[in-house]
């Protein structure tokens, strides 16, 4: 009896091993997954974060809570397989790859630099992908169009409305004569609102003096000597910047200047002000997108969309710290 328990524990073992082995999940966009008994489909997720930062980690918090929270009366089961890229482009291609190899059913990329890696380890592949917190979608080469973004791709954009935060720059701190930028020259994100920033100074006939950073551990000196010469810092979404967000912040406040960002989560670090999206909401249309995909739209049909909910957000600690005065209009709120 022993010998007969322990031959049918082995079967079982190798019958278990073999429904997980490596090239048994079809192809992605085929929908053969056979349905479990209460009629759902299992699928999976590959969600790639480009770093941990306030931001990326609200968006992804709020995707995978929409998935869990919807999964059920789509028909489907989701399993959420999350990678980190740690903000190195060789991580995330090699985890992009590994997506593909692994024939998830849609990938799902947080941030350019992200959705630049899947795009490129997903080409030819028919596995759809889902961006989120891609600044300009058609600059970073990953749609034709807003409205018709072609291919094997679609997501959310978190566009900035660079006018209505220098519009509140003026209402906070009216006796600001200049700005210092901050950002990664290797951000395509960042350099597609830089470009409009300086096309509004410039426009508005306001100085300002460039602070390019590489690393984050740059972004303290850069700080230190845009604050010399500037009596304001912008700062746009740009990742490593805002992951050395509480540095420039504690520069900014020791200088008595205020820190402009275009994330609320850069504003939550020290940063002053901002007129931003909210990323809880960016994060719940980005799954509900990956939803639509799930079940059979295809990615390239579907419109990025772009966060036009925008809310003013300060940070009370840092306006004291520095002098300036919240109007009442805005100081309930923070």
């Amino acid at each position: 009896m022993k010998k007969l328990i322990a031959l049918f524990a082995a079967i079982a073992m190798i019958l278990t091993l073999g429904a997980c082995s490596p090239g048994t999940n079809p192809p992605a966009g085929e929908d053969n997954t056979p349905p479990s008994p209460d009629g759902t489909r299992t699928v999976t997720v590959g969600l790639i974060q480009l770093m941990e930062h306030p931001s990326l980690d609200e968006i992804r918090g709020a995707i995978a809570a929409r998935l869990e929270e919807k999964a059920a009366e789509n028909g489907l089961a989701i399993r959420v397989n999350y990678q980190n890229g740690q903000g190195d482009p060789s991580t995330i291609n090699t985890i992009c790859q590994q997506f593909v190899a692994g024939k998830v059913d849609v990938i799902v990329a947080i941030a350019t630099p992200a959705a630049q890696g899947a795009a490129t380890a997903a080409q030819g592949s028919g596995i759809p992908i889902v961006f989120s917190a891609v600044t300009d979608p058609v600059d970073a080469g990953l749609v034709n169009s807003l409205e018709a973004p072609g291919g094997q791709i679609t997501g959310t954009s978190d566009a900035i409305p660079v006018e209505k935060i220098f519009a509140l720059a003026r209402e906070l701190t009216p006796d600001v004569k200049s700005y210092g930028l901050i950002y990664n020259t290797s951000e395509d994100n960042s350099l597609s609102v830089i470009a409009q920033v300086k096309a509004y100074l410039e426009e508005m006939e306001i100085p300002y003096t460039e602070g390019a950073v590489t690393t984050s551990a740059e972004v303290q000196t850069s700080a230190q000597n845009l604050l010399s010469k500037c009596d304001a810092v912008f700062a746009p979404i740009d990742n490593t910047v805002a992951s050395a967000m509480g540095v420039l912040a504690d520069e900014a406040i020791r200088a008595k200047k205020p820190v402009y960002a275009a994330a609320d989560s850069m504003v939550a670090d020290g940063g002053l002000a901002t007129v931003g999206v909210n990323y809880t909401n960016l994060g719940t249309q980005t799954a509900d997108m990956v939803l639509k995909v799930l079940t059979g739209t295809p990615a390239g049909e579907i419109p990025v969309e772009v966060l036009r909910d925008n809310a003013v957000v300060i940070n009370a600690e840092t306006a004291a710290a520095i002098g300036v005065e919240i109007p009442a209009a805005y100081s309930a709120a923070n």
